[in-house]
This record gives structure tokens, sequence and C-alpha cells, in this order.
């Protein structure tokens, strides 16, 4: 059943929305505590639907080149949206996925940080070389636990329980071929379909135990692996993931392993690799914002750290494409980097 614990006030130095998340200085994501059955894990700091929709509403008429488009609409009728930087639709174009896991919410919140940061002078003249694409929480009604299914056994505390699914008890994760579901159906209708992408990150969230070379990774990294993506495809895959191992794994706070990933085509990373000759990048960010296994859960503490990371990623990847330079990425990298394994999980 849902756990009360000791309510933690988190100070934050990345804020929006109401949201804060505190960013301590000395303590690496992998090493940040798991759940464990006393850390907390309140949903009430997370921004909520309503509260993304205002934000990208405000953004929208404050940043130049910003345009907001709704491209369809969850099972419950809440809008999804794309946030889109297009100067030069000659431009490589990225487009950066998340939350089609309900309970996979921080790289969302970076995703909507990074919004705020592409509106400073910090990115000034990166368009110029680069079309930017967010989709931000692709899946709102298990964001909000508006669901047809029982939640009572998941552990976070705070106004709103957070599920994988949508409302159906689909994961949208599985639906690249099919795109029955509405929320899936809007992405691939309204977004793969009508722009002209060449690279996508897929960024999700992972149970918060999985570790390489002994210590906690504070995420892990693919490229497609079914069978079916042309050889090209794969290589420009694989530099993407060089820019983003080199900018996260170079940090203190940051340790990435290889995910142990699936060829499924149902998969974004594989089924859009395959169907439009995207390069995808998945990123598993560790611990998740609710679940009913505590080992999947991460305690709060590391919050503000995986919020940067996802910050950090995105904005590495837009200046690489935009200056070229992702396409010297060096790829030897993955020959070398180890598969994460699972640690035991221990519950205090």
């Amino acid at each position: 059943m849902k756990k009360q614990v000791i309510a933690l006030s988190v100070a934050g130095a990345l804020t929006f929305s109401g949201a804060s998340f505190a960013l301590p200085s000395a303590q690496a994501v992998g090493e940040g505590p798991g759940y464990g059955g006393t850390e907390t894990i309140n949903t009430s700091i997370l921004t909520t639907y309503s509260e993304m929709a205002q934000f990208l509403e405000e953004q929208d008429a404050k940043q130049k080149h910003l345009e907001v488009e709704k491209i369809g609409e969850s099972v419950k009728g809440r809008d999804l949206f794309v946030a889109k930087y297009i100067q030069n639709p000659e431009n490589p174009t990225i487009l950066f996925l998340t939350q089609q896991h309900g309970n996979e919410q921080l790289t969302t919140e970076g995703a909507l940080e990074f919004i705020k940061h592409m509106g400073t002078g910090k990115m000034k003249g990166v368009l110029d070389g680069v079309n930017v694409l967010i989709v931000p929480m692709l899946n709102p009604d298990g964001a909000m636990g508006d669901v047809d299914f029982s939640l009572d056994d998941y552990i976070a505390s705070g106004d709103r329980n957070l599920t994988r699914y949508n409302a159906l008890e689909v994961d949208l994760n599985r639906d690249h071929v099919d795109k029955i579901q509405p929320e899936t159906k809007a992405l691939h209708e309204n977004v793969m379909q009508k722009y002209d992408i060449d690279y996508m990150i897929d960024l999700h969230h992972q149970g918060a135990q999985s570790e390489r070379d002994g210590k906690l990774v504070s995420g892990s990294i693919l490229y497609p692996t079914t069978p079916n993506a042309d050889p090209a495809v794969v290589e420009k895959s694989k530099q993407l993931g060089s820019v983003v191992f080199n900018a996260i794994d170079s940090k203190g706070w940051g340790h990435l392993g290889k995910y142990n990933g699936g060829s499924a085509e149902t998969i974004s990373r594989n089924g859009i690799a395959v169907e439009y000759g995207i390069s995808t990048l998945l990123f598993e960010m560790r611990g998740m914002s609710d679940h009913f296994y505590e080992s999947y859960v991460l305690g709060q503490k590391s919050n503000g750290y995986l919020i940067k990371q996802t910050v950090t990623t995105l904005d590495a990847a837009v200046r690489a494409i935009s200056d070229g330079s992702i396409n010297d990425a060096d790829i030897s990298f993955w020959d070398t980097l180890a598969t994460q394994q699972t640690r035991p999980y221990e519950s205090e």
C-alpha cells in the first residue's frame, strides 16, 4: 500500500511552474538514495499537466523562436503539445520525446527547464544550424494518475500517483507499429510524418538499482538494435550517443552504462529508426517518480541532478548538431561500454 514518509524540504536551483529541486554539490546521481522504505517520494513537487500547459503558453509568448503546437489529445482529452524551434527547414532536426511512461517525469522537468534555457542568451546562434522539436509529457493521463485502473499499491504520497501506462493501461512505448492509442497516433501523424527529423532522443527512467563497474549509474543509453535498421542510421545513432556520453560521463555527478534493451520495433527506439530512417537514442535516467515496485523508485534527493542531466544532454546534442561536430563523434567507446547490471535491492 502507499507508504507515508517524513516530508523532505527541497530547495531548488532549478525552478519553474512553482516546483523546486535541490542540486547538492557533492553526491553523484548514481549514489543518491533509492526509496528503501524511508525516503520521501512526494509527487506534489512535480509539475502538473496544467502547470506544464501554462508554462508552454507563457514561454511561447516570451520566446521569439518558439512555437507551441497542439498535436492531438490523450485518452482523457488532455491536449498534447510539441514545442518547435524551426528557423531553417533545411537544417538538421532533432526531436526530444519525454514521458511516454507517466511515472518517468524528471525528464519532462528537464525538458521544460531546457525550453526556458533555449530562450536565454546562452543559446545565441545555436539555432542557426539546427531545428529542435520537444514533445513533453506524451502520456499526461498516466502522469496525473487519471486512469481507468487502480493505483492503490503505488508508493508515492502527494497530490497524485503516476503510472507507466496510459488511461487504458496500455504501454505507449509498445505501440509504435500499430499506433492504436491516441497519444501514439498523434506523435506519428503530427510530428514524425510532418517534420523532416534526423535525430531523436527518447527520454525515460529505469529502476534505481542499475550499476556499471560496481557503481550505480545515473542513466544508461542505447542505439537501435533491430536488425532491420539501416547501418548508416545506427552509426549516426551511435554518434549521438557519443555526444551524450561525453557530456555526462565526464561530470563528477554522471555515470552512464549501456542499456540492456530489446530489438522489438514496437519500441520507439527501434520502430522509428526503421520506419522513418531517424537516428534514435534511448536515454534511461536512474529511478522513477512512482511505482508499485520499491526498487524502481528513487528518493527525491536526486531529483535535481537528474533534471540537470536531462538539460545537459539536450544542450550537448543540440550544439553538436548545430556546429556539425556530431559528424566527427568517436563511436569506439560503444565497444567497451559495459552493459549495466542490476544490484540486489535491500529495503530498509
